[in-house]
């Protein structure tokens, strides 16, 4: 039942290995947001390199295999299950009404089927596909396909800096990119500070989830057994349950806090200092993230 523990999507776990845990958590956070916002607005082979390079920096990132393989295969799984159901289901809906009209009477209306121009060698073509009332063309591939990347990539890329950064120097790194708004008025230490809150209490939520998990195993429910009618009301049972407990749990902490005479602090009074800085690594990583972002502009669109 500790499933949840198995697979550490979006928790720290502590060590030493890897070069990633020894990069500047700013630099993490800048090139987190390069996978999240360069995919907007590009195209098809931009997404894949980004998959690609992705990829490669998760299989030469020193860390072990255990933190991130099972990750890998579920997001890859979902990708393609998402990618395939964006290419094959119909984006649009059919019309309500056929023309009474003949179609060959109307000049200029197109009545072929989609095209497909992904790959032309000399007289060889690829023709549209289809799969029955199914019909995959050019418009549909590349939905499937930005889709598919787009999970990946978004995921991917933050599981890898929550697995590797503490929660007190990812508050502190998005604390230190709010600084300037401190002078406009704006709560960032108080901010920081609640967000340190939310992250320490995701382990609570997961912690939970299992222990009712674990009750509905122990007595042997089966919602196939039950119908859709008392399943739903059991799922929505389990659910109530699971926020209340949330609730309970927060507001014990919170009590708790306010008992030890808890203050708001400024996340830097929370983070560790680096054991091993590598100013080498970090220098790299800049010039990488200005590369990436320089070809961003160049070949983004292809």
């Amino acid at each position: 039942m500790d499933w949840l523990r198995q697979v550490p999507m979006g928790q720290y776990v502590d060590g030493s290995s890897g070069w990633l845990r020894r990069l500047d958590p700013r630099l993490k956070l800048a090139w987190s947001l390069v996978f999240l916002l360069t995919p907007v607005l590009a195209g098809p082979l931009w997404r894949v390199g980004l998959v690609v390079a992705l990829v490669l920096i998760t299989f030469g990132s020193g860390l072990a295999r255990t933190l991130w393989w099972r990750s890998v295969l579920v997001l890859t799984a979902l990708a393609v299950v998402v990618g395939l159901l964006s290419m094959l289901l119909p984006a649009v809906d059919p019309p309500a009404a056929f023309s009474l009209r003949n179609p060959a009477e109307l000049p200029g209306l197109e009545t072929e089927g989609p095209t497909w121009d992904l790959l032309r060698l000399g007289p060889l073509q690829l023709g549209g596909l289809k799969l029955g009332p199914l019909v995959v063309d050019r418009a549909s591939a590349v939905l499937g396909l930005r889709t598919s990347t787009l999970i990946f990539t978004v995921i991917h890329s933050v599981n890898l800096m929550l697995i590797t950064t503490p929660p007190e120097d990812l508050v502190w790194s998005l604390n230190w990119c709010l600084a300037p708004l401190k002078w406009l008025g704006f709560p960032a230490e108080r901010l920081g500070f609640q967000l340190l809150l939310a992250l320490r209490f995701l382990p609570l939520v997961q912690e939970e989830l299992q222990n009712l998990l674990r009750s509905l195993a122990s007595r042997a429910v089966n919602l196939r057994q039950l119908g859709f009618k008392a399943g739903f009301g059991l799922v929505l049972a389990v659910g109530e349950r699971l926020l209340a407990n949330i609730l309970l749990r927060a507001e014990q902490g919170a009590d708790a806090l306010v008992a030890r005479g808890g203050r708001i602090l400024a996340p830097s009074y929370f983070r560790m200092p680096p054991e091993r800085p590598a100013p080498l690594l970090n220098a790299l990583a800049i010039v990488a993230l200005m590369v990436v972002i320089g070809l961003r502009g160049q070949y983004g669109a292809l």
